[in-house]
């Protein structure tokens, strides 16, 4: 599993890696054969540390993985009263060869929870382009007892995507969010926990592409 670090204004390069497959919104539409580069311009956020969020980009073109490993959301021992939400934004400027153009058509999240009875627990994520006003925004709620893994996708309709600007660099700015709320469990003698975690080696977020030649 390829799992560099990337800071701020750095280069991620083509990697191969089995966990990448295409989405079927993506393999309607033929990724560009050349390469295509994404730098780091900005991480913030108290779900990704400096140093610890990553991106991957997909040998073949069709999708992009950012991984984590210090994004955890917790409630009740042992957590502090910040720690109910975190979130991560991240700005990437997607460099694509001379004629194309490119759109996020589905997005996978994954983690692990464990959820007192009565707790709540929340993803959310969004990306937009910068300078675009359409910004494609989707909870998805978990509710305790929960202690197991977690897995979200969200596809966009194919009327819905939205295309970066032929002949603009934009920076696409994905932004996602944890939250955990005790709810009727009691946090007083126990802890709920949401994280976007890769330590065991998974893939924690992926992100498809659909691609179209632009006129």
């Amino acid at each position: 599993m390829f799992r560099p670090v990337m800071t701020a204004g750095a280069a991620v390069a083509l990697v191969a890696a089995a966990s990448f497959a295409p989405s079927s919104a993506a393999a309607d539409r033929v990724p560009p054969p050349d390469r295509v580069v994404i730098d780091v311009m900005a991480v913030n956020g108290s779900g990704c540390p400096a140093g610890t969020a990553a991106v991957a980009l997909a040998p073949d073109n069709t999708a992009f993985t950012v991984t984590y490993s210090k994004y955890l959301a917790q409630v009740g021992v042992g957590a502090k009263p910040t720690d109910f939400r975190k979130n991560c934004q991240l700005g990437l400027n997607i460099h694509v060869p001379q004629g194309f153009t490119y759109a996020i058509a589905k997005a996978d999240y994954r983690g692990f929870a464990h959820l007192e009875s009565g707790a709540v627990g929340m993803e959310r994520a969004s990306y937009y382009f910068q300078g675009m006003s359409h910004t494609t925004t989707v909870s998805h709620r978990f509710a305790g007892p929960l202690s197991d893994n977690w897995q979200t996708t969200d596809v966009t309709d194919a009327a819905e995507v939205v295309y970066a600007p032929c002949g603009a660099q934009r920076l696409l700015n994905v932004n996602t969010e944890l939250r955990v709320s005790a709810g009727s469990s009691d946090p007083s003698d126990s802890t709920s926990f949401m994280e976007m975690d890769s330590t065991d080696g998974s893939v924690s977020t992926l992100y498809h592409f659909t691609w179209k030649e632009c006129p």
